[in-house]
C-alpha cells in the first residue's frame, strides 16, 4: 500500500484543481472545480487523507453538503487521474483559514480572510482509485498505436483501488 500512496501523492501534489461532485437536495449529481489546497498539515505532498477548499457560506455546495455529505473528488494531469469517494464537512477553523489562504482565493473573497462567508470544505476521504500515467509522452503515444494495431488493450498505466 505504501507504493500505491506514494502514487496518489504524487498525482495530488501535480495536481492545481479538482472537480468536487455533490449530490443536490433533489438527488442530481454537480461536479464544480476547486482550487487545492494542502494536503497535510505540516507537508503539503503528504497526503494524509483530508483534503481541503476554500468555499463560500451560504451557497448551493454547502447546501448539497448538508443534505448529503457524500462527495466524489477528481484529480486529473499528465501524471495520473484520481477518483476519491468520501465525506464532506464545512468548517470555519480561523486558524486553519489563515494558515491556508493564499493570493487566488482573494480573487474569489475580495473582503479578505476575515469575510464570513469564507469558509472551508473539508473532505475525509475515504476510497481512492487510481490510474498512474507517468511516463513519456512517446511511450504513451507507442502504448496507444500498438492497441490499435494489435486490437487490444494499450498498457498506458497502472490503476488501482485503495480504502483509507
Amino acid at each position: 500500500m505504501d507504493r500505491e500512496l506514494d502514487i496518489i501523492r504524487r498525482i495530488l501534489s501535480a495536481g492545481r484543481y479538482a472537480f468536487v461532485t455533490t449530490r443536490t437536495a433533489d438527488g442530481a449529481l454537480h461536479s464544480r472545480p476547486l482550487a487545492l489546497l494542502d494536503r497535510a498539515d505540516d507537508d503539503p505532498d503528504r497526503f494524509d487523507g483530508t483534503l481541503w477548499f476554500f468555499t463560500e457560506d451560504p451557497s448551493s455546495k454547502v447546501a448539497d453538503v448538508a443534505a448529503h455529505p457524500e462527495v466524489n473528488v477528481a484529480v486529473g494531469d499528465g501524471k495520473g487521474y484520481l477518483s476519491m469517494s468520501g465525506s464532506a464537512s464545512i468548517e470555519r477553523d480561523r486558524e486553519r483559514i489563515d494558515r491556508l489562504w493564499n493570493r487566488f482565493a482573494e480573487a474569489y473573497f475580495p473582503n479578505g480572510k476575515d469575510d464570513p462567508a469564507v469558509a472551508l470544505l473539508r473532505v475525509e476521504v475515504g476510497s481512492i482509485e487510481y490510474w498512474d500515467t507517468d511516463e513519456a509522452a512517446p511511450k504513451k503515444a507507442f502504448e496507444l498505436a500498438k492497441g490499435i494495431l494489435t486490437r487490444r488493450t494499450p498498457d498506458l498505466g497502472d490503476t488501482g483501488t485503495v480504502q483509507l
